[in-house]
């Protein structure tokens, strides 16, 4: 503010004091903005101007920038999160991922009721997770239509609670891309919720379901995103992956990209996890397009033969034993929310695409 206490800038000076300019902009936040504005936007504030002179944007650019926000709104809809993808070519997601799982990580470690075992590595949502996708039996596939020459596999799991013990009526999404590297929302003809299902755990907190081995795949590159691509001189590829979403209560499934499978686990009392394995073969694991690997979720699938597992006898549903080439074991252990209780914390879930968020 000048000595009248108004925020305005003499402009005919010949040096103008950009700290004390930036300062201005920060008390002008109102004492009636909520205390996590006040801690935040000050910070934002500061570190975007400082961007902004050191590296000495021109209006033009500043334009152009404000353009391709407004175009990624423009594109986004209920089947593609077009702003999604900007923060994600630029690591933000996967650095919000970071800070998220750090904290509840650090959470536990305190609760001395916490387990011993170490909790899920959590990974991005993405921007093709659709809500309210129908519950259907364990052991049932979510290949909605015939995939020739498609790596079938037999996808299977137990969700556990932050003291070890199975989760019981935990919802589990799963969704991941088709042979073409295509969702089923990229594609109208392809089936409703094609390679894309939901599941409650059982007794034994069990989830399973007959899925295909992910290919990599392009994000998509034709608006904002592809325009920072382009840019920075990147590709727009990922790697094979598979989501899956579980919920007891709260569980939600965990986006991938790779050859990955997406996970978004919620259960009432416990710290949401958001997660995804990749596909140990899979290209683009080095130099993934949204950053979104971890070592810890780098996963193999396992050949079986005839249709029939190793592991407990099990064998493949007669119309499906001639085509099940693998199968992916894979458990997620929960951490407790913060007090115990259920972490409230933003619904995602309600927010994603073709949801409304969840008024209290």
């Amino acid at each position: 503010m000048d000595s009248n206490g108004t925020n305005t800038i003499n402009a005919s000076e010949e040096q103008i004091d950009l700290e004390h300019y930036t300062q201005s902009v920060i008390a002008s936040i109102s004492s009636k903005a909520s205390p996590r504005v006040k801690k935040a936007f000050p910070i934002l504030i500061k570190k975007l101007h400082e961007f902004i002179v050191e590296a000495d944007v021109t209006v033009e650019e500043w334009l152009a920038a404000c353009a391709l926000l407004v175009e990624a709104g423009q594109v986004t809809t209920d089947q593609r999160d077009e702003m999604v993808l900007v923060s994600d070519v630029l690591g933000v997601e996967s650095l919000v991922d970071i800070l998220a799982f750090k904290r509840s990580s650090e959470a536990a470690k305190k609760d001395q009721q916490a387990s011993a075992v170490e909790p899920s590595h959590s990974a991005i949502l993405g921007p093709f997770y659709r809500h309210g996708v129908p519950i259907q039996p364990n052991g049932t596939t979510i290949v909605r239509q015939l995939e020739k020459d498609a790596d079938y596999t037999r996808l299977f799991g137990r969700v556990f609670d932050a003291q070890g013990k199975p989760l019981k009526g935990a919802t589990v999404d799963i969704w991941h891309d088709a042979p073409d590297g295509l969702y089923d929302a990229q594609d109208p003809t392809k089936p409703q919720y094609h390679c894309r299902g939901r599941f409650e755990t059982d007794e034994n907190g069990r989830y399973e379901t007959i899925c295909l081995r992910p290919t990599p795949y392009p994000i998509p590159f034709d608006h904002s995103a592809g325009k920072l691509l382009q840019m920075m001189g990147r590709h727009p590829y990922r790697p094979a992956h598979i989501h899956v979403s579980k919920s007891q209560g709260w569980v939600r499934g965990i986006p991938l990209t790779l050859c990955v499978t997406q996970f978004w686990i919620e259960a009432a009392g416990h710290k949401t996890l958001v997660s995804q394995v990749f596909d140990r073969e899979s290209d683009y694991l080095k130099d993934d397009a949204v950053f979104a690997v971890k070592d810890s979720l780098i996963i193999d699938f396992i050949p079986i033969a005839q249709g029939k597992s190793a592991k407990e006898g099990y064998t493949a549903p007669d119309e499906l034993r001639d085509v099940l080439k693998y199968e992916l074991e894979q458990d997620f252990h929960l951490t407790k929310a913060v007090g115990g209780s259920e972490d409230p914390g933003l619904d995602i879930q309600g927010l994603a695409i073709g949801g409304e968020p969840v008024k209290s």
